[in-house]
């Protein structure tokens, strides 16, 4: 028998879900050892309802794991990382969302964030190595605040231009970038 020491890459999706042209998705689908947190059917605003469905789609999981995370993902990863000790070789944090300034229209209110278990957004320190790729130009989140979040996490902060919030609406479909930050991590 021989030991798995290839990480499993755990695309960790915002609250939005799977999107099929999302570049998670695509990723997913173009690595041989990728799984996603499954969507939930309730309680879908729910932080703690999030991050439990993460620390199950982490206890299936055999061996060295690598989480990619995306914009509301990377919160529902910083909440994971304040109760949970699993060992995770990495995180690529990309776009986060900035769940403490007001959001533009069609997205959770402040109060209804905090309702359902969002704020505060952890600052402590990751307890594993972690990448923030942070866009100049996104919607939900200003590249200060992201940096600021990376530099509170300990994580390396990539500068990754103008992107938008880096999903199909930004034009992003494919992100070959991702499996190059990825390999930074391994």
């Amino acid at each position: 028998m021989t030991l798995n020491t290839d990480p499993t890459i755990l695309i960790v999706p915002g609250l939005r879900d799977h999107v099929a042209e999302h570049w998670q998705t695509l990723l997913q689908a173009r690595l041989p050892k990728a799984a996603s947190v499954p969507p939930l059917e309730h309680d879908k605003l729910s932080c703690a309802a999030r991050v439990a469905a993460l620390d199950e789609a982490i206890a299936k999981i055999d061996g060295p794991i690598v989480l990619v995370a995306h914009s509301a993902g990377v919160m529902i990863t910083v909440h994971w990382a304040q109760h949970h000790n699993r060992p995770i070789q990495g995180a690529l944090l990309a776009t986060p969302a900035d769940l403490e300034v007001p959001m533009p229209a069609g997205y959770p209110a402040l109060d209804v964030l905090k309702e359902h278990g969002w704020l505060p957004v952890p600052r402590k320190p990751l307890p594993f190595p972690s990448i923030v790729g942070a866009s100049r130009n996104d919607p939900l989140a200003a590249f200060d605040r992201a940096a600021n979040m990376a530099a509170d996490w300990g994580s390396r902060l990539v500068d990754l231009g103008e992107v938008g919030h880096l999903n199909p609406a930004a034009g992003y479909g494919e992100w070959p970038q991702a499996e190059t930050l990825i390999r930074e991590l391994l």
